[in-house]
């Protein structure tokens, strides 16, 4: 999933480059015009990636939280395994010291 959304990232910021480089090249405007319009677009791309950084932000906060909380449902049950064995020796133990 991950490797899914690096990739994500880096299509749309690699697209960015691209368009603003294809547009530099065939546009029909002043250079003074075709600046700001960079400019311009240079601000926008910022403002897209931001928020593409604050979801995965976001995504990556959900998805730690949810292993953690699998993880410790997983430690709990393990030690819950271990004191059963423990016991299960202790009775085991007794019953042998008994006869």
């Amino acid at each position: 999933m991950r490797d899914r959304f690096e990739y994500f990232i880096i299509g749309t910021i690699t697209g960015v480059v691209i368009g603003v480089v294809i547009g530099i090249l065939f546009a029909p405007a002043s250079g003074a015009k075709t600046r700001r319009r960079l400019a311009n677009e240079a601000a926008r791309a910022a403002d897209v990636a931001r928020v593409v950084a604050e979801r995965a932000e976001q995504a990556a906060e959900l998805i730690t939280g949810r292993v953690d909380h699998y993880l410790g449902r997983d430690e709990e049950a393990a030690w819950r395994r271990v004191r059963e064995i423990r016991e299960g020796v202790g009775h085991y133990t007794r019953a042998q010291t008994a006869e």
